[in-house]
């Protein structure tokens, strides 16, 4: 049996084409399954075969009218059409799927000038003389020795979506207890989407209650979320990110708990959609192409697609997932009518989701820090954000966000420990020394201090890069925390 990579290229016809033909190419697969379980149950000739081979034909010349080869592929147990997800589909042909992934049989592609006689000859090779990948002779030779020229059975090599290029290995635990669990949730929770099933809504409730309620308050987190940002920036890791700061967002807006967990919900799960798409895709380091562009841009109808069919979530929580890469002025994608404004909530996790991308790390590029990314949502204010909404998140993040380590017009090295609404380049900073990262810190310094002239007694020069000093940021949040430094 061939073996087929699951990034296998889909076709490069329309969009609409390829919606309108859906439904059709779910039937395709089923009339297979059948045609299978008619050769097991009637022999060869017998009045059942013969019609389940017409069907599987009449779908199959409807299909291939259109395009040249029609891609069928079974990906962590949704059905991919010419590499689009038929979510819905696949719900409802589940146990048609399963019977073919019991098989070993992942993909099924048929080419323009398929015959009776080459569906018929798949059908009883399914049937009678399967085998599984890797033995005896290869499933292609099989098929041609029988005549079928225009018909190709493989199974797909799964990918991890986790996997890492040229980034360092994040650290096992993360100091905050909280945020550590949020992550390992998160973890289980994007681990079952990947593989087609649906996560458990009380888990899903227990990690929002813990984000809104612990972790979105405590310091030590939020210095985690930047302290892990020269790592890969892993799908849950941006999802528990963006909820994480997107509560904040919330809070400074004067949203009520009900309302925080609704955002937190929708945040969290505004990126699902990207479990469906290729992972050699998401992590290429050159420019997409227009097809790899059209994969990417489907994600929010996918995202929604699948939240859309999970009891017990919000009714909010898919329209974000729609919705969050739609322009405050209109434009944006996908095209849902130029009238179409996306939701307050939507607009809230865009802004947090544009930060928390520009700001995590990729394998073609390092991460922005918090005041070059500040300056990048700034000049998408009023186009592509809601300027209102840019102006209060960074009032919550500020240019130099708690467990930054910073560079002082002194040549001091600083971290973080406070920030002022009414002052976001003059935070609180206690005084570390790289050479002995282990010493504790003993005073803490505002930098909205004045002398008598009325100058600044120091300023922020420059953003330490993560990585350039062994400092323990969260040992030292935690120590500012119990001295009581800092006010």
């Amino acid at each position: 049996m061939s073996e087929m990579n699951d990034a296998a290229a889909p076709w490069t016809g329309s969009d609409e084409a390829t919606d309108r033909l859906r439904p059709e190419a779910a039937h395709l697969f089923r009339t297979m399954a059948a045609l299978r379980s008619a050769c097991v149950l009637y022999p060869e000739g017998h009045p059942a075969i013969e019609a389940q081979v017409e069907d599987v034909y009449r779908y199959a010349t409807a299909l291939l009218a259109e395009q040249p080869v029609v891609r069928l592929d079974l990906i962590r147990g949704i059905l991919n059409y010419n590499g689009e997800p038929l979510v819905r589909e696949s719900r409802v042909h589940a146990r048609v799927l399963a019977e073919f992934a019991a098989l070993g049989v992942d993909s099924v592609h048929v080419g323009s000038g398929v015959s009776r006689d080459e569906i018929r000859a798949v059908g009883q090779f399914l049937a009678n003389d399967h085998r599984g990948p890797g033995t005896g002779t290869p499933v292609v030779e099989v098929l041609a020795e029988r005549g079928v020229r225009h018909i190709n059975l493989g199974r797909i090599l799964p990918i991890n979506h986790r996997v890492k290029e040229r980034l360092p290995d994040a650290p096992e635990r993360l100091h905050d207890e909280g945020y550590q669990e949020s992550a390992e949730l998160a973890v289980a929770m994007f681990d079952k989407i990947e593989r087609g099933f649906a996560p458990d809504i009380r888990s899903i409730h227990d990690l929002l209650e813990m984000l809104v309620g612990r972790v979105a308050r405590s310091s030590v987190a939020l210095s985690q979320v930047m302290a892990l940002k020269r790592y890969e920036n892993r799908s849950y890791l941006h999802s528990v990110n963006v909820a994480l700061l997107g509560v904040r967002l919330g809070e400074r807006l004067g949203l009520e708990k009900p309302d925080l967990m609704q955002l937190a919900e929708a945040a969290l799960l505004h990126d699902v959609g990207k479990t469906r798409v290729p992972v050699e895709i998401l992590t290429k380091t050159g420019r997409p192409t227009e097809r790899e562009w059209r994969a990417i841009r489907r994600h929010p109808l996918i995202g929604a697609e699948i939240l859309s069919e999970l009891e017990g979530l919000a009714p909010l929580t898919p329209i974000v997932a729609l919705e969050h890469h739609l322009d405050f002025s209109g434009g944006g994608y996908p095209d849902l009518g130029d009238d179409r404004r996306p939701h307050a909530i939507s607009q809230i996790v865009s802004v947090v989701d544009v930060y928390e991308s520009v700001t995590g790390a990729r394998t073609y590029r390092e991460p922005a820090t918090p005041d070059r990314a500040c300056v990048v949502l700034a000049r998408m204010a009023g186009d592509k954000l809601n300027p209102a909404l840019v102006k209060a998140f960074v009032s919550v993040v500020t240019f130099f966000p708690v467990g930054s380590i910073v560079r002082t017009t002194r040549d001091e090295v600083g971290i973080v420990v406070r920030t002022h609404e009414d002052d976001a380049l003059h935070p609180g900073i206690v005084l570390v020394d790289p050479a002995d990262p282990d010493a504790p810190p003993e005073r803490f310094h505002d930098l909205r201090e004045r002398d008598d002239r009325g100058e600044f007694l120091r300023d922020v020069v420059a953003t330490v890069p993560d990585g350039q000093f062994d400092l323990d940021v969260a040992a030292t949040l935690r120590h500012v925390e119990g001295a009581g430094l800092g006010g």
